[in-house]
């Protein structure tokens, strides 16, 4: 073998995922997922922080967090482009319904809701845009929609607030846009961190009230939310 063919398949194995760390990376970004209901559903639906307060909260802390290590590594936030566009309005559209649902919705089926809009929808994109699922695919798919439809259609002795859902699947919606707008950036943390600060006056003007409720625990459980499982 020549040391051309022997170069490649080096270059060929060092690009090679590693299936261990893709699960534990996965686990990790399913458990921050989770963590934002609960974090949302014990700020907002226990009064602790009004929708406004929360959503303004958590947004600028994942500013704050992002472009420190952003700017500690040497690069810098870009700000313009109709992908920072894309990206800001549905960053902005998940947040509202996301936040607003957690009012009366709990952070489980809200959780589950969520989940399941957002993989739905990014699978039918996918279809849309000519892709061809793989068998893996249509089921993984067809387990999220079924259990969509099971937890959307809970039995008599379950109280659903049907207008919070309706938020949530909004947010799930947002938050589907917003992962296909992004799947392409050369720089995913510098892209979310202008993403975040491009949608925080839009989540302002959107939410903001007259009277807002900001209690010390809600505005930790936001910043926590912000900078961390967000």
């Amino acid at each position: 073998m020549c040391s051309l063919e022997r170069r490649h398949i080096r270059g060929a194995q060092m690009h090679r995922p590693n299936p261990i760390r893709l699960v534990l990376l996965t686990i990790l970004v399913m458990c921050a997922f989770a963590g934002n209901s609960l974090l949302t559903r014990a700020g907002v639906g226990s009064g602790a922080i009004d929708p406004a307060g929360f959503a303004m909260i958590r947004l600028a802390s994942g500013v704050t967090m992002l472009a420190a290590l952003v700017i500690w590594q040497g690069r810098r936030v870009p700000l313009w482009g109709w992908t920072r566009v894309a990206g800001a309005i549905s960053l902005a559209v998940y947040v509202i319904g996301f936040t607003l649902s957690a009012q009366t919705v709990d952070a489980g089926l809200g959780a589950l809701v969520l989940f399941g809009v957002v993989q739905i929808s990014m699978f039918g994109w996918s279809i849309c845009t000519g892709a061809r699922p793989s068998w893996r695919q249509w089921t993984g798919a067809g387990v999220a929609f079924c259990g969509l439809v099971l937890v959307l259609s809970p039995g008599p002795e379950v109280n659903v607030d049907a207008p919070g859902l309706m938020l949530m699947t909004l947010g799930g919606l947002g938050w589907a846009a917003y992962s296909v707008a992004g799947r392409h950036a050369t720089d995913p943390t510098a892209a979310t961190a202008a993403n975040f600060l491009l949608a925080l006056p839009i989540v302002a003007l959107a939410l903001v009230q007259t009277q807002m409720t900001i209690t010390p625990h809600g505005a930790l459980l936001a910043v926590i939310s912000g900078a961390f499982t967000s």
